[in-house]
């Protein structure tokens, strides 16, 4: 694996070697690149690694939000349905919005803790009404949810709970991998993530049925690959009618064989991928905890540390824009935090959504809030260098 920056103090690396590439060349000389055997071994050692029963991968975490969001609905033993609300939290990334809004659900926006940067769990308990029937929790930026707290609220309430997890593979909550309480949950492989498979999302779910559905869901609402005894719809025990009979309004999301392949050698690295990132992460707290105008964000359980949130504060409230252009002169990458409040984007005219007057932490992110990134190897340099670039901004 790489095992320093290769200049200043960069977004993302790779965290691929000469076992990543060994798996595409081994993929290429098969001749076989569309889904099979490889997606379906990498399915079944993500899901043993984090503790789950059934894991459904595809090409995105986009497309994971979407199959998740969907078997939810169209599952017939829930109670969501088009026009009911789900709660989510006002910062996060568009496509954690867009297939709530795609399956006829009312979006109710919460503000977020603007500590955790996750959703603001009293706010959330206090906007539950009549016609809210599930959460979309984010674990944002490697942070988990309390979700003693929140699956407690969900069982309450009689919720679905679904997890947006793409930021924060690798969290735990109480020993409990973060991706793994709600109904179901998401993750994401691309370039920038903890692992990657280029491009590539999976989805964890304890659940056969809802599993079941997913497989169908991915690829074209088919039976083809389900077992003849199945939740979602009998066989016919006709081979040639069975590759061809349709019975959910499904997608064409499915992933390459090489992501499949990649994902088989990106699993077995987490431990040391995670245990890089926490490493770089005590540092990080320790160096910059104490800048009196900088807000870090609070970690919940353990934090897989996605990259390290600056909100500013005092005397560098305001000056984004000045700060930003310091660190990039510093050799220094950053970027918002996510979206910043979501609900301040043009799309918002499309979606069907509920919001507060008030937004005020999202909003205090949307202004002041950025990050920079984290990595697998130590990057204290870069952490030191980010640090003299702030103080020298006082």
């Amino acid at each position: 694996m790489t095992t320093e920056a290769p200049q200043g103090f960069p977004l993302a690396t790779s965290s691929w070697d000469e076992k990543e590439y060994a798996a595409l060349h081994a993929v290429i000389e098969s001749g076989r690149f569309t889904m099979g055997p490889l997606v379906k071994q990498f399915e079944a050692d993500f899901a043993a690694h984090f503790g789950s029963s059934y894991g459904v991968m595809v090409n995105s975490g986009s497309s994971a939000n979407l199959i998740a969001v969907a078997a939810a609905v169209l599952d017939p033993r829930s109670d969501l349905n088009a026009g009911d609300e789900v709660l989510v939290p006002a910062v996060s990334w568009a496509t954690t919005y867009y297939p709530l809004q795609q399956y006829g659900l009312t979006l109710k926006f919460v503000d977020i803790d603007v500590d955790t940067l996750n959703m603001d769990l009293d706010l959330a308990e206090a906007a539950i009404g009549p016609k809210t029937k599930a959460i979309l929790a984010v674990n944002l930026l490697g942070n988990p949810n309390d979700f003693a707290k929140l699956t407690a609220l969900a069982e309450k309430h009689g919720l679905v709970l679904i997890e947006d997890n793409c930021e924060s593979l690798g969290a735990t909550f109480e020993g409990k991998a973060a991706g793994t309480f709600g109904a179901m949950g998401t993750f994401s492989a691309f370039y920038s993530h903890h692992i990657s498979t280029m491009e590539g999302g999976v989805i964890l779910t304890d659940d056969e049925q809802l599993y079941q559905m997913m497989i169908s869901l991915r690829a074209h609402g088919w039976t083809r690959e389900l077992p003849a005894d199945n939740f979602v719809h009998p066989k016919s025990g006709d081979t040639f009618d069975d590759l061809f009979r349709f019975v959910l309004p499904g997608y064409n999301v499915r992933p390459l064989e090489m992501s499949g392949a990649l994902g088989i050698e990106q699993i077995k690295k987490v431990p040391s991928l995670i245990a890089g990132r926490r490493a770089n992460a005590e540092y990080f707290v320790g160096k910059l905890g104490g800048l009196e105008d900088v807000r870090l964000q609070r970690e919940v359980g353990e934090s897989s540390w996605f990259g390290f949130s600056l909100v500013l504060e005092g005397a560098l409230a305001g000056r984004r824009a000045e700060v930003v252009a310091a660190l990039s002169a510093a050799s220094i990458e950053s970027r918002p935090i996510v979206a910043g409040n979501f609900t301040k984007n043009p799309v918002m005219k499309y979606l069907d959504a509920v919001v507060p007057a008030e937004l005020p932490a999202a909003d205090k992110i949307h202004v002041d809030g950025l990050f920079v990134g984290n990595h697998h190897f130590p990057v204290l340099g870069g952490i030191d260098l980010l640090h003299d670039t702030l103080l020298a901004l006082h």
